[in-house]
């Protein structure tokens, strides 16, 4: 079995991105309050500051600063990704594979990380999460999209409205 090797720089920021398995699902955006709570949950047992997010229908990005010596993004995500799966109805069809291991199919096994290298790679990723809305074309304008950190970027003074 392969094994990935990962950045893991304790008290650094990272950028995600976390796909569904199914891609043409908007599960993420049909239980925005389950994702929520979920990460609201994770946040108070394992500490991590989230610096952006945006939710789409069937993937999200982020990025995260852990606290003091913590390297451990991993649990984190294995938290997060099965707390919010473990509330949802079983519905999807499950490989032979996937119901000998007792997962879900719900999730892409693997994620993509990134630790970020200095300010200016920060200020891309973290525009780069607050844009990807408008890449894919589910509005014309960045505040149009509720499912972001971008309102409360605005509401810093980081960005203005338009």
């Amino acid at each position: 079995m392969s094994r990935y090797r990962r950045a893991q720089v304790p008290s650094a920021t990272y950028f995600f991105t976390v796909n569904l398995l199914n891609r043409r699902s908007d599960l993420l955006v049909r239980h925005i309050d389950l994702l929520r709570e979920t990460v609201r949950a994770t946040r108070s047992r394992h500490l991590f500051h989230i610096d952006a997010w945006v939710v789409l229908p069937d993937h999200m990005h982020c990025v995260w600063t852990l606290p003091n010596g913590d390297a451990d993004f991993a649990l984190r995500w294995k938290v997060i990704k099965f707390a919010f799966a473990r509330r949802l109805p079983k519905t999807e069809v499950l490989a032979a594979t996937q119901r000998s291991r007792g997962e879900r199919g719900i999730w892409q096994r693997r994620y993509w990380e990134h630790l970020i290298q200095d300010e200016q790679d920060y200020r891309h990723h973290v525009d780069y999460v607050h844009r990807n809305p408008l890449k894919h074309g589910l509005m014309e304008r960045v505040v149009d999209w509720p499912y972001s950190s971008f309102h409360r970027a605005v509401g810093a003074g980081v960005y203005p409205v338009d």
